[in-house]
């Protein structure tokens, strides 16, 4: 049965109740090619989930078996994800932009709660980057209402399920009602321990690694340290990764077959495992996760060595 939630929209931060809908999404070293698995229909993803909750009913003692060829010892911690291909998904069957990026939330919802039943404990989505904020008005007025919506709807899942939730990137850029929502989600969440969804919006590599400069600039300016101070450390305390006991990914994906990062988590990336799946978003699911773990577990990672 496909992951599928309902709930009714609630004040948001008060106690848990049921309700649907989260939000979406858009390396350098060992990379492996995926085919390209068969497009599901725009039926199978039709957002309708009525009482349909029982995915995530299931408590992890009750998912202890992995797929075969699965081994928990060697599960990544934090899996990062490029979430590409929504608008090309939707244009394939002549259907609107938007579309393809609630087809994509679709995606998103199923690899959430594969993550938590299998144990990994981080998942960072690039939902919104830098470079997004340049595309038509229209598609990005909907997609921070899909933000807003989906952040409003979800809210008694992550309650009850024990997730933590996360927002990185320049929020100030948002639109205020979604900055405000944003951070109080965070703060209700932030003593859950089940597993940490990482929000990446309005965001970019570059962007981080210059914010965390700036940071340390100010406090050796203040006289807090000294320049000769400054090390990997005290870097990787200003970045926004911060927020995570698991701040480097230790697997990449990126759908739609393209090749490259797109500016994403540059510092972080360093040591991280890419897979490449040829998959557009909204068709990556199961079967296309496992492909990409299968193939992690496969590799040994040197760090360099």
């Amino acid at each position: 049965m496909p992951f599928s939630l309902h709930f009714s929209p609630t004040p948001l931060i008060t106690a848990p109740s049921p309700l649907s809908k989260p939000f979406f999404l858009v390396p350098y070293y060992h990379t492996l090619y995926a085919p390209k698995s068969p497009p599901c229909s725009s039926t199978e993803h039709a957002l309708t989930h009525q009482g349909k909750q029982e995915a995530f009913d299931r408590r992890p003692e009750d998912s202890q078996t992995l797929p075969l060829g699965l081994r928990r010892d060697a599960m990544p911690s934090h899996v990062a994800v490029i979430m590409d291909g929504n608008r090309r998904w939707a244009r394939l069957r002549d259907l609107p932009v938007r579309s393809g990026y609630e087809a994509g939330v679709e995606s998103l919802r199923k690899i959430v709660e594969i993550c938590c039943k299998w144990g990994i404990k981080v998942l960072s989505v690039f939902a919104f980057s830098s470079d997004n904020w340049f595309r038509p008005k229209v598609e990005v007025e909907f997609l921070m209402s899909l933000f807003e919506r989906g952040m409003q709807e979800d809210t008694g899942i992550f309650f009850r399920e024990n997730i933590r939730i996360s927002v990185i990137g320049d929020l100030t850029k948002l639109p205020k009602a979604l900055q405000e929502l944003m951070v109080n989600l965070e703060e209700a969440t932030k003593n859950n321990t089940r597993f940490q969804l990482i929000v990446v919006v309005s965001y970019s590599g570059h962007y981080d690694v210059v914010q965390a400069c700036q940071r340390l600039a100010l406090k050796a300016k203040c006289g807090l340290i000294e320049p000769s101070d400054i090390n990997v450390s005290l870097m990787e305390q200003e970045l926004e990764t911060n927020c995570t006991e698991f701040p480097h990914p230790d697997l990449l994906i990126r759908t739609s077959g393209e090749f490259r990062i797109s500016n994403f988590m540059l510092w972080q990336l360093a040591y991280t495992e890419l897979f490449f799946a040829q998959s557009l978003w909204p068709d990556f699911g199961e079967a296309e996760f496992l492909k990409a773990l299968l193939a992690f577990q496969q590799r040994q990672r040197r760090y360099g060595v």
